[in-house]
């Protein structure tokens, strides 16, 4: 049982959705706008993030009902892609957000249609870099850096897959010039590059590194769209 913080993709004026690993036991949401969340920049006693009354809106978070379901087709368990199973959440808002635009659902079956090397925007509020702090210290604690909300390129990498009717597979090659995805960037949407049509929601990287390739739940699945559009109004 906790509360929910996140700045994930606003697809209403009080709908925000996010991954499931993002929403599961959580007992309340709180949806923070700034740019900037790092704990530094935030002055007590809003510290960490802030709170009601704060420039925080709250809000009730939604897992899907199939996330990590041991029906799902990779045999149950809590290996990948097990684990993370119809990864997507909703949180519904208590007060609406105003803003020119909103993100979009894709049409179904949108990412089956896409070329490989599609061009694909991240945004997120994770980890930046990684610092050695004493010996032996833990590669997962060695991530640090501003929660500062960012935006990077990345691309596609399609083709069939042993879990592509469920999950984009996407580059994590900042050396090669595109961005990637870190801990803490879960939830945050892949936009088709240059839109604001959400194809699918981060959900996990393979390695400690966060490099190579990043796993994200698709959006774009019929029955998670339908699912998706029950909050909608």
């Amino acid at each position: 049982m906790r509360t929910l913080i996140f700045e994930n993709s606003v697809i209403a004026d009080n709908v925000v959705l996010t991954a499931g690993h993002c929403t599961d036991g959580a007992v309340a949401a709180r949806f923070w706008t700034y740019e900037d969340v790092s704990y530094d920049n935030v002055p007590y006693p809003l510290y960490p993030f802030g709170g009601p009354g704060s420039g925080a809106i709250e809000g009730t978070a939604y897992t899907n009902p199939k996330y990590r379901s041991p029906e799902n087709p990779y045999g149950g368990g809590n290996g990948l892609p097990a684990f993370s199973y119809r990864d997507t959440g909703v949180v519904v808002l208590d007060e609406p957000i105003v803003m020119a635009e909103y993100a979009q659902l894709p049409a179904a079956g949108l990412v089956d249609t896409l070329k490989n090397k599609t061009g694909i925007d991240f945004v997120g509020y994770g980890v930046q870099e990684q610092i050695m702090a004493y010996p032996g210290q833990s590669p997962y604690d060695r991530w640090t850096g501003p929660r500062i909300r960012m935006y990077a390129p990345s691309e596609l990498v399609s083709g069939n897959f042993v879990h592509s009717a469920e999950y984009m597979r996407l580059a994590l090659n900042p050396g090669g010039g595109s961005g990637g995805t870190c801990f803490g960037d879960s939830g945050g949407p892949d936009l088709l590059g240059g839109t604001n049509t959400v194809l699918a929601v981060n959900s996990y990287v393979t390695n400690v590194n966060c490099s190579g390739v990043g796993y994200s739940a698709r959006v774009d699945i019929p029955e998670v769209l339908d699912w998706i559009n029950r909050f909608l109004p």
